[in-house]
């Protein structure tokens, strides 16, 4: 099982920026697919990015052109930068990793809150 540590959730106003960080407990290379999720109260647990072994991302709607993924194979590390926050942003984000067996493991999650 693979351990997932978040960082870098806060409290920030609405246009500002957040970076989110997950750091993995071993090399990240071979992952199938390395992604963040959200959580909202209320709502349903909903992919916002992926980014696959290959190099494929893929984004919600709704951050497409604001969020970006990327990962750092020397750090062992998969990012997301979001920008142009809104209110709607407001949720526990979590990371995600599927190896390429696909097995699952996950994050505990980082709350990131924004205000308008």
């Amino acid at each position: 099982q693979v351990q997932l540590v978040e960082s870098g959730g806060g409290l920030v106003q609405a246009g500002g920026s957040l970076r989110l960080s997950c750091a993995a407990s071993r090399t990240i290379f071979s992952f199938r697919t390395m992604g963040w999720h959200r959580q909202a109260p209320g709502k349903q647990r909903e992919l916002v990015a992926a980014i696959t072994s290959g190099g494929s991302v893929n984004y919600v709607d709704s951050v497409k052109g604001r969020f970006t993924i990327s990962r750092d194979y020397a750090k062992n590390t998969v990012d997301l930068q979001m920008d142009s926050l809104k209110p709607e942003d407001t949720a526990v984000y979590y990371c995600r990793i599927t190896t390429t067996n696909g097995v699952d493991s996950w994050g505990k999650g980082t709350l990131v809150t924004v205000t308008s």
